[in-house]
């Protein structure tokens, strides 16, 4: 918690003055009622009333605190569990995930890795599953239902080709629905031949001009994306990374395999899967995320732990001058209210 006005702090230090003060009031009251006889006091004590009198000034007392407290302006970082929060997983199923330099095979520990992700992901985060080769496609919706997206995990099947471009601008679509993202306008610019050239092509349709914001910053969403090789088709992947840095979406790659690429498949056909790890790095530095490789299933648990441990509910910094204000005003009323009924007064 800080405060946007702590010079006004100051004025809490006047507030053990007042019960000092009330002590000063008290006493001369007492000694004006014994020197006119007075016995509205005795009596008061005698029916076992006396402490109520004490009742109001100490709710009043309190009232000022909450209210020199709200004037300061403290502001503090509070959950919203009114407020969507989602994780969208991209998770690469290009053939070469049939390698089995991760045991039992990428594929597989890149499965157990993202169920164990989903167990230890708080339960009101939503998570959404694209899965992406020479396409890419949404297996799952954002959903708080574990068993959905764990079905959707269980049934991949491997493709040729890897767009990981592609992936970053679908989950972007699943997560600014109103944003008019289209992935095959952005691929293929509407006239089905592959666009060469960056994303705002001037003349072609896109997706909708947005003011950027401060990499990182919009934290009711994330993308994990997991690749084990390099960009074959597809957009682009830094410029699908510029528009995730733009609306703020942090995107945490896993690099999974081999980062020289000198393995082969099962069948001993050797194929072109070197990690781009200089690339994946500038994903996650662009959009204030994280890089981590993975070279052992292992190490992939891990990630994945971290992970799920690190996405929490969306928090905010919030304002709390004008519940400071509320509660103080709440005494106030209750202070008046109990010294009407009780003593016919306001005291």
């Amino acid at each position: 918690m800080f405060f946007l006005w702590p010079q006004t702090l100051w004025l809490m230090l006047a507030l053990p003055l007042l019960p000092t003060v009330y002590v000063w009031l008290l006493r001369r009251r007492r000694k004006a009622a014994l020197r006119y006889s007075s016995v509205a006091v005795p009596r008061e004590a005698a029916q076992g009333r006396a402490w109520r009198r004490h009742v109001p000034p100490a709710l009043f007392f309190l009232a000022l605190c909450a209210l020199l407290f709200g004037v300061a302006r403290p502001v503090a970082r509070v959950p919203l569990p009114w407020a969507r929060s989602s994780v969208m997983l991209a998770i690469d199923i290009s053939l070469s995930m049939r390698v089995t330099d991760v045991k039992p095979t990428r594929l597989v520990a890149a499965q157990e890795g993202a169920k164990l992700f989903l167990r230890e992901l708080p339960k009101d985060v939503e998570v959404g599953l694209v899965t992406f080769a020479g396409s890419s496609q949404v297996a799952q919706r954002a959903t708080l239902d574990r068993e959905a997206l764990v079905a959707a995990i269980d049934g991949f099947q491997m493709q040729m080709g890897t767009a990981v471009g592609n992936a970053i601008v679908l989950c972007l679509a699943e997560l600014f629905p109103d944003h008019g993202i289209d992935v095959g306008e952005m691929t293929f610019g509407g006239n089905g031949k592959p666009r060469g050239r960056s994303l705002d092509e001037k003349g072609k349709p896109g997706p909708k001009q947005v003011e950027p914001v401060a990499p990182g910053s919009y934290a009711p969403a994330a993308i994990i994306l997991l690749s084990d090789g390099r960009r074959t088709t597809g957009i682009d992947t830094l410029e699908a990374a510029k528009m995730a840095a733009d609306r703020g979406v942090r995107v945490y790659v896993i690099g999974l395999g081999t980062v020289m690429g000198d393995t082969a498949t099962p069948e001993g056909i050797p194929i072109y899967m070197q990690l781009d790890e200089p690339t994946l790095r500038e994903v996650a530095r662009m959009t204030g995320g994280e890089y981590h490789h993975a070279a052992t299933a292992e190490t992939l648990r891990s990630v994945y732990a971290n992970l799920g441990s690190q996405l929490q509910v969306v928090k905010r910094e919030t304002e709390l001058t004008a519940l400071a204000a509320l509660v103080s005003a709440v005494l106030m009323v209750v202070a008046g209210t109990l010294s009407v009924v009780w003593f016919r007064r306001l005291t």
